[in-house]
């Protein structure tokens, strides 16, 4: 593979050259469960979707006299798409020709390429860095009945004087979410008209794509998806009585899903029983596609969440030049992602940073909901999507520690790619063992695969059952400069049989070589647990593997972009209990830093219920989806009281200003940051920050 990919393999990221050593078959099926591949339109129409029907068939090592083979390749594959980051020298780099679409921040870009011109963009002299788009967890948040859900109280979310903050006027929120924004609901009419002033569908082709609607504002990076502007919004609204239909079937997004979590998350922030109730709302709906076959071409991973970020920058700057005056703006992002260091040295993370050194913007992330160690009932399974993190101490040279990896089986067909990702420090040097679960034919436990020393690595190793182990141990990241190890579970996909990751316990070695520090921290991808079909009589799913009990470590569990530098993270306070709730992750970062930074109400939150087929208007919902637009709202009305706040005064006066849960210190506790939300407070505070008064003390 590395002369495939040409002299500058080691530029590209693990990951990404792991699926480059895959067939276009095998990447056509992988991208219907990876949210950074896709195939071409022609690709798609000529092969057939892998995981539906009754073949190809689930299988067994029994039912093979060899293993199934996996031939190396002779060339790259091709009509495949991926989404990277590229890192170059710096940001007068010119843009790659072959790109599809890119977007700058300083030195680095986020754009779509052909896996086939891997070698050519890694041969770029000024390229440093090619990076595989991380990917979104879909959002779970806990869903109530909505039938009898009474509407919100019209002072609940209401806060200070709205003489000073006029309840946000003037201020742009922006909410990059999924599932659709029902911008004709009730919570979001202001005399018959909607307050949303934008919506970019990156999926849909309803409507132009925003470049083709502003080129002068928009780079070839936004030449997809559909833009809805406020004029086309309204119109809707307004024949929609005429013509009996609702106005978003006549502006018909790409995805309306009853109960949207994006219209719920819009309502809490800025609906008119929200927050920041009369401000400007701008949404961009990250394409999650809900049926597989649609996944295969569509993109849904973090470079797309950088570029939604850039849109509703853009969306400010042009609304500022429509009313003549500067428009602040609070993003909300009630996504995740989980891979990476957990250290705010992400692509994306360090590309918001650098938005937020502008005066006037903020961006608030759920802190995720991976926080539940363990069951609290017999039948309760939510540790299953709490135990993403383990840390300890190699306690010297040619000492080893052991670590348990549980994938999941019970019947069903694990299609998805279990990835583990260990951190630590550059001092150290650790080699990286690897023991499947179960025995051997003769009955003797599998043998260990590895040790993979440092700057090693094993590439679609096929195991005796046909699926698939990569391991890569690498030195010196360029974003940190930490050492770090990945390994890769991969299902093996062929057109006859589908052999899924083998269930039970996985069993990772590090062997300490040379010891300084011995600090490790380790993290799994979390999949979100997803039926994909069938193969054969068996069930096809994506589910999440986990560390077992006594290798899963609670704490730094916040999802990696709630770890950025300048974000502000929020966790979920249960109200009614006065405790954060037992699913909010914890903190801190790898670095040691306070996030999440504070906790604000996100159990049985009543919001609209988009898109609703029943007479309910309203829903409840329970996660850090629901606390992290509440506390963008009240940024929001913290900007219309002082527009020049910057995001780190804005984390310094609500770490200042939040009251801690009964019985917790002031100081930074790793399950509520630095306690619950006080708005009063934190308003009151916001209109001091840039008095320039001195007193002089004689």
């Amino acid at each position: 593979m590395g002369e495939l990919l040409g002299e500058e393999f080691g530029k590209i990221h693990p990951k990404l050259r792991m699926f480059a050593d895959g067939s276009t078959d095998v990447n056509s099926v992988r991208a219907e469960l990876c949210s950074s591949v896709a195939v071409a339109s022609s690709i798609h129409d000529e092969s057939r979707p892998i995981l539906r029907g009754e073949e190809p068939r689930s299988a067994t090592r029994a039912e093979f006299p060899t293993k199934p083979a996996t031939p190396p390749l002779e060339e790259l594959p091709r009509g495949v798409l991926v989404d990277v980051f590229v890192e170059t020298l710096s940001e007068a780099s010119p843009l790659p020709r072959f790109a599809r679409g890119a977007a700058r921040r300083g030195s680095l870009l986020a754009l779509t390429v052909p896996i086939d011109r891997l070698p050519e963009l890694a041969a770029d002299p000024s390229v440093t860095r090619v990076e595989l788009g991380e990917p979104i967890a879909a959002p779970t948040p806990d869903v109530g009945d909505p039938c009898g859900v009474a509407s919100p109280d019209a002072s609940m979310r209401r806060f200070g004087s709205v003489r000073e903050h006029r309840d946000g006027e003037g201020i742009l929120i922006g909410i990059i979410d999924v599932q659709g924004f029902d911008f004709s609901h009730a919570d979001f009419l202001d005399d018959g008209r909607t307050r949303f002033v934008r919506i970019w569908d990156q999926g849909g082709d309803r409507r132009p794509t925003p470049r083709a609607a502003n080129p002068e504002r928009f780079s070839s990076a936004f030449d997809f998806g559909a833009e809805f502007r406020k004029e086309h919004l309204d119109e809707a609204i307004e024949a929609a009585s005429d013509l009996g239909l609702p106005a978003t079937e006549i502006e018909e997004q790409s995805t309306r899903i009853p109960g949207s979590h994006g219209t719920h998350v819009a309502s809490i922030a800025a609906g008119n029983r929200g927050v920041c109730r009369r401000a400007m709302i701008a949404g961009v709906t990250i394409a999650l596609p809900t049926e597989e076959s649609d996944r295969r071409t569509s993109l849904y991973d973090s470079t797309r969440l950088a570029l939604a970020v850039e849109y509703l920058l853009g969306v400010a700057d042009e609304l500022s030049e429509e009313l003549g005056r500067k428009v602040p703006i609070s993003i909300n992002i009630s996504l995740g992602t989980n891979g990476h260091a957990h250290d705010g040295s992400t692509s994306l993370s360090r590309w918001i940073d650098s938005v937020l050194a502008v005066p006037g913007r903020c961006v608030t992330v759920a802190a995720g909901n991976a926080g539940q160690e363990r069951a609290t009932s017999p039948s309760d399974v939510g540790f299953v999507m709490g135990r993403i993190h383990t840390s300890g101490r190699v306690p010297g040279r040619f000492h080893q520690v052991d670590l348990e990896w549980s994938v999941v089986g019970n019947g069903i067909v694990d299609v998805s790619e279990n990835e583990f990702e260990l951190w630590y420090s550059e001092q150290d040097r650790f080699a990286i063992s690897l023991r499947p679960p179960g025995v051997d034919a003769s009955g003797r436990r599998h043998d260990w695969i590895g040790p993979i020393e440092p700057r090693e690595f094993l590439q679609n190793h096929q195991l005796p059952d046909g699926s698939l182990v990569s391991i890569y141990n690498e030195l010196y990241h360029p974003a940190n400069g930490s050492n770090y190890a990945a390994i890769y579970l991969s299902p093996f996909f062929g057109r006859e049989a589908i052999i899924g990751t083998a269930s039970g316990e996985w069993t990772v070695r590090i062997h300490g070589r040379d010891v300084r520090d011995g600090r490790f921290h380790a993290w799994l991808e979390r999949d979100d647990p997803r039926r994909v079909g069938r193969v054969g009589a068996r069930e096809a799913w994506r589910f999440p593997s986990f560390f077992g009990e006594s290798t899963h470590v609670d704490e730094c569990s916040v999802g990696s972009l709630a770890c950025g530098r300048r974000v502000i993270a929020v966790a979920n306070l249960h109200e009614s209990d006065r405790r954060v709730h037992i699913t909010s992750s914890q903190g801190p970062t790898r670095d040691g830093r306070a996030k999440p930074d504070i906790a604000a109400p996100g159990t049985d939150i009543v919001a609209a219920n988009g898109f609703s087929m029943s007479d309910s208007e309203w829903i409840a919902m329970t996660g850090t989806s629901m606390a992290a637009p509440f506390v963008a709202g009240v940024i929001g009305l913290m900007l219309a009281i002082e527009p020049r706040l910057t995001a780190a005064q804005i984390e310094g006066i609500l770490h200042r200003t939040s009251q801690p849960l009964p019985g917790a210190p002031y100081q930074w506790t790793n399950d509520a940051g630095f306690g619950r939300i006080d708005p009063e407070a934190a308003f009151a505070e916001a209109r001091t920050v840039n008095d320039r008064t001195e007193r002089r003390i004689s």
